[in-house]
């Protein structure tokens, strides 16, 4: 075998996401009870055989699909909090943005379809709930910045806990409403989030 042949062969990280991509797809398109290993095995042009070189069951390959969204979240908080000016500043500056992907439906579908397995599947609602509670440490240590020393530690909550349900709540209405104003929508939401948290 030549050095060629092997340089061509990917990576083990690669493969793995070839295999979540195509994981992705067929979770959009047939949810996940739909979508058998030999289907995501065939959308990624791998053997059944070699999807579970990398993923044990569905529930890794939901795992992976997950983390991946909390690492992009990390990123973005990571970002934000980078930037000069308030945190509700760089908030404000990120809705239009927030929005937009809120209202892709590919990835609204595939969130929804995640929710709605976590629902019926208690091993995917363990990975669920694990992620949503680093989800909350990440945003709750972003918004502590701004925190005001009369909210009870209920209240400084509860008030994060509403700007993560108005995020959830965008991935429905892009499914059900998606041709709504967003400009107007992203304004509203700034005076929103300004009640929040400032």
């Amino acid at each position: 075998m030549t050095d060629e042949t092997h340089s061509a062969r990917p990576s083990p990280e690669s493969r793995r996401q070839q295999i979540l991509d195509a994981a992705c797809e067929r979770v959009r398109q047939s949810g996940f009870h739909g979508a058998s290993m030999a289907d995501i095995a065939k959308a990624a042009g791998l053997s059944v055989g070699q999807i579970y070189r990398y993923f044990e069951n569905k529930e890794a390959i939901i795992a992976a699909i997950v983390a991946q969204d909390l690492a992009e979240m990390r990123d973005k908080f990571a970002e934000m909090e980078s930037r000069p000016g308030t945190l509700l500043d760089s908030i404000e500056e990120h809705l239009p943005d927030g929005i937009d992907k809120c209202f892709d439906p590919r990835r609204a579908a595939l969130a929804i379809e995640v929710v709605a397995e976590a629902a019926r599947n208690p091993k995917v609602a363990a990975i669920v709930r694990a992620a949503d509670e680093q989800e909350r440490a990440l945003a709750r240590g972003m918004m502590e910045r701004d925190r005001k020393p009369e909210w009870s530690e209920a209240e400084f909550n509860a008030r994060c806990e509403v700007v993560g349900m108005i995020f959830d709540g965008l991935l429905m209405r892009g499914v059900n409403h998606p041709n709504l104003d967003r400009q107007a929508l992203a304004a509203v939401l700034r005076s929103t989030v300004r009640h929040l948290l400032g």
